[in-house]
């Protein structure tokens, strides 16, 4: 697998699903499971987590893992953040739909998704890859 395209795809099954690493202060590793699709060409996710944003705000590298079986795939990249306080609010609401969409998401009520996302203060992650391997 040598493109975002080809990783990601080993999620489609399972509904994008990927762990995601970030770098903590003290050098170490936390991993999260989180929902994933592209935008464009970045691979992307929406997340609340104080954690997950603390460390990605401070150190943006970040690496993202996908599987289907025993065939598995590794993104590495940077991180840019999009947030409440980040840009206006329809622009981030806009794109919370987009990142949602992309990672095969529906929604019968667009108006109660977006209020959800605003009471949640949930931040769009785009990841620039830098590299693509597996």
């Amino acid at each position: 697998m040598t493109t975002l395209h080809e990783a990601w795809e080993l999620s489609r099954a399972d509904k994008g699903l990927a762990v995601v690493s970030t770098l903590r202060a003290d050098g170490t590793i936390q991993s999260s499971l989180v929902n994933t699709g592209i935008v464009g060409e970045r691979l992307a996710f929406v997340t609340y987590g104080a954690v997950k944003l603390a460390n990605l705000r401070s150190r943006p590298a970040v690496t993202t893992t996908f599987r289907a079986g025993w065939k598995w795939a590794t993104v590495e990249g940077t991180a840019t953040l999009t947030g409440p306080g980040d840009t206006d609010p329809d622009t981030l609401r806009l794109l919370l739909r987009e990142i949602f969409q992309a990672a095969g998401g529906t929604h019968d009520d667009w108006d109660a998704y977006d209020q959800v996302m605003r009471d949640q203060g949930r931040t769009a992650v785009l990841i620039t890859p830098t590299r693509v391997y597996g």
